[in-house]
């Protein structure tokens, strides 16, 4: 089961501190095992929701960190593509995967599959026994929804102002958080789903 997905910013910003990532859309699947701890159960929702949020910058931050890795020994700065060149952008992204330690953040080690698209990362956190090359592959195909639904790549774009979309691609691709093996006519007809809905 895939525990959460991100988009986040994986390169430096002005706002922000060196190794510092903005998380501009998260969603958890399931119920969050750490805030249920006995350590952890007389907290309120809004002490909870908080906790979330801290655990989903800890893994933002420990990708932006791998991705910086990861663009400089390679040696080339992110590829820039003009809006209408997301698949441009998604061949040219650097991927990777980052083994998240027990504790930290979560109660049990996971596995944090990642894409950095010029300066966003899309990143899934899985637990140990999925399917690696199957939650990749789920993973490349939101990014490039999200990519081509969103228009993410241009100046001002709307991820904030449109989470309902992703939303509405997660439900379809990632129901609940389970990892789906797609054929080709079922994938062929998800996407038509999706173009329709992002047509509305």
């Amino acid at each position: 089961m895939v525990r959460c997905f991100l988009i986040h910013s994986v390169c430096p910003l002005a706002a922000l501190g060196p190794g510092e990532s903005r998380v501009l859309y998260s969603r958890v699947f399931g119920p969050d095992v750490g805030l249920w701890s006995d350590r952890n159960r007389e907290l309120s929702p809004e002490e909870r929701r908080v906790l979330q949020k801290e655990t989903i910058m800890v893994v933002a931050r420990q990708v932006h960190g791998a991705a910086s890795l990861s663009r400089e020994a390679a040696g080339r700065p992110p590829v820039e593509a003009a809006p209408g060149e997301e698949a441009l952008a998604l061949q040219e992204a650097d991927g990777g995967a980052v083994r998240l330690r027990a504790g930290d953040p979560f109660p049990e080690e996971t596995s944090a599959l990642w894409l950095a698209v010029q300066s966003l990362g899309f990143t899934l956190v899985c637990e140990p026994h999925e399917n690696l090359l199957l939650a990749e592959g789920t993973l490349r195909n939101l990014t490039r929804h999200c990519l081509e639904s969103l228009h993410m790549l241009g100046q001002g774009s709307e991820v904030l102002l449109r989470s309902n979309r992703v939303d509405a691609l997660l439900s379809r691709l990632l129901p609940h958080g389970q990892l789906l093996f797609l054929n080709h006519r079922f994938a062929h007809s998800l996407e038509k789903e999706a173009a329709a809905y992002a047509a509305k």
